[in-house]
């Protein structure tokens, strides 16, 4: 059991939408280097949750404290400034831009040519897109390739490298290995791993049980906005999690 500090602590959390109470009492820990899995069916409450620890929706009631110290959200982008990075199934990358320029998108840096023209800094965008693969350990022979010529698991990492390049140290990753073959389910899979190692925490969400046995320290599992069950992967199993689920 990783015994570190918490990166994350979300305590007591509700999140009511009128009469709907879509998460309800519903705590979560994340440690240094430490990858949790957030499982449950469809309208269990994991996309709720993610949305409440990412700025997108206010708690109902309830806490979020980043390192010990307690925080509110009033927009994603402030969760990001403490860093929090969503990466959801859909990427939201621009295709026709290469890896530094969907890192540095909406953030370019720039330089002065003829003394007193500004201009994009494509050297310096293109290494640090090196630099980021690099330490992911994914590395791509063309850095001035547009993102739409890469496939899936190479778009995972371009994705996930922008969150690393602009020190993200909670990552919640939405379904990463959805819709890929099993070589780049593979690949996302050992992307997570470096994380890990990096110290960095990691929220996982999936439907995927292999990928969760795979990957995740503990999983926490929701049913119908309840925490229905926590467990640390190495002491459950498939069958035990689906009964988690179903109520079973």
């Amino acid at each position: 059991m990783n015994s570190q500090s918490p990166l994350l602590e979300v305590r007591n959390l509700s999140r009511h939408f009128g009469a709907v109470r879509a998460l309800e009492d519903c705590s979560l820990v994340v440690r240094p280097g430490e990858v949790v899995a957030l499982a449950g069916d469809n309208g269990a409450g994991k996309t709720t949750m993610i949305k409440a620890i990412s700025g997108v929706y206010a708690p109902t009631s309830g806490e979020i404290l980043i390192e010990g110290k307690p925080v509110t959200f009033s927009s994603p982008q402030e969760a990001r400034e403490l860093g929090i990075e969503t990466i959801y199934q859909d990427l939201a990358l621009a295709d026709n831009l290469t890896i530094g320029g969907n890192i540095f998108l909406g953030r370019e840096p720039m330089r002065r040519a003829f003394g007193f023209l500004p201009v994009l800094d494509r050297k310096a965008m293109a290494k640090a897109a090196g630099e980021t693969m690099a330490l992911l350990d994914f590395h791509v022979k063309r850095l001035d390739a547009p993102v739409s010529n890469f496939s899936g698991g190479q778009r995972q990492a371009v994705a996930i490298g922008r969150a690393v390049y602009w020190n993200a140290k909670i990552l919640i990753m939405d379904e990463p290995t959805a819709a890929l073959g099993v070589p780049e389910q593979r690949k996302v899979i050992s992307l997570i791993k470096s994380l890990k190692a990096q110290g960095r925490g990691v929220i996982f969400i999936s439907h995927n049980l292999q990928d969760i046995f795979a990957v995740s320290d503990r999983i926490v599992v929701l049913r119908r906005g309840i925490v229905a069950g926590e467990r640390t992967i190495a002491d459950t199993n498939h069958d035990e999690v689906v009964r988690l689920m179903i109520g079973g």
